[in-house]
This record gives structure tokens, C-alpha cells and sequence, in this order.
């Protein structure tokens, strides 16, 4: 079967930090008294949910990188939006360093990410890159509700 590339790795890499700058800039834009008090419908906040990406990717790929398998949790919960926002750019950072060290032929490879998920490892990255943009929602329509404007979503 002949396959073409749809996606460079370097492009998919670039996709998803563009997510995290736009991510980035939703985080900038919260009040820092709402960051941890405001929510919706009985939704988490958007701080909490921004721990929880905190925990995932990185760690995640952290994983997949030294093919180790830890159970995900939350083990540092940031409590303020200057800490929120220095671990979201150090993790911007040594992403790029663990991208740096995948192969594009192990992407199909199954890989059990923090012994839950049993998938091949693409399908791993595109859930932490979906997972961020269901919580980076969820953000928009906060920033909305609090009378904010939240940052263009195509400016990435």
C-alpha cells in the first residue's frame, strides 16, 4: 500500500504550538480573581483546567519519548496565573525538545499513555492537541461570559 504524507512532523509540530500560543494568550486574558473562581454550569475553572493541561501534555509525551509508562496525574497544581503562565512556557520549551527526539515511523506504534490508553502514539499527540482545544473553549465562552474578548482563535 503506497501512503502519502498528509502532514509533515514539522508541520504537526508548528499546528500544535500555534494551540498553545492562542492557549497562551486565553490564559493572559483571564482576570487573575477569576482564573480559579469562575465557572459555568458547574464546569471546573478555567485554572483548573489549565492544570490539567499542565499535567497531560508534556508528561504525556514526556512518556512516549522515554517509553515509561506513569499514571497521569496532577502532581504540581499552579495556583496563580504567573505561575500558570511560566510552566505553560517552559513546557513550550521542552516540548520542542522531546519533539526533536521522535520518530516519524514509531507514530503508529501503540504506545499505553499513563497505562489508561492503549492507541498508537499519533493518536495520543492529537489528543492532547483536541483536549487543549475543548478546555481552550471552554475558556472563550468564560472570557465571553465575564464581558472579555477573547483572542481571534486563527491568530495561532
Amino acid at each position: 500500500m503506497n501512503t502519502i504524507a498528509v502532514i509533515t512532523k514539522e508541520e504537526l509540530l508548528k499546528y500544535w504550538l500555534g494551540h498553545r500560543n492562542l492557549t497562551k494568550r486565553v490564559i493572559e486574558k483571564f482576570p487573575e480573581d477569576k482564573l480559579f473562581t469562575f465557572s459555568l454550569a458547574n464546569m471546573r475553572t478555567f485554572g483548573e483546567m489549565a492544570n490539567e493541561l499542565i499535567a497531560i501534555a508534556v508528561p504525556g509525551l514526556t512518556g512516549i519519548v522515554n517509553q515509561t509508562v506513569e499514571a497521569y496525574g496532577e502532581k504540581n497544581s499552579y495556583n496563580t496565573k504567573v505561575e500558570i503562565l511560566a510552566i505553560w512556557d517552559q513546557h513550550t520549551e521542552e516540548l520542542k525538545q522531546l519533539w526533536a527526539q521522535l520518530q516519524e515511523e514509531d507514530f503508529h506504534k501503540t504506545f499505553n499513555l499513563f497505562g489508561q490508553y492503549e492507541f498508537p502514539i499519533i493518536d495520543n499527540i492529537l489528543y492532547f492537541i483536541d483536549n487543549e482545544i475543548h478546555h481552550r473553549g471552554q475558556g472563550y465562552v468564560y472570557l465571553r461570559a465575564l464581558g472579555i474578548e477573547p483572542p481571534f482563535f486563527w491568530e495561532r
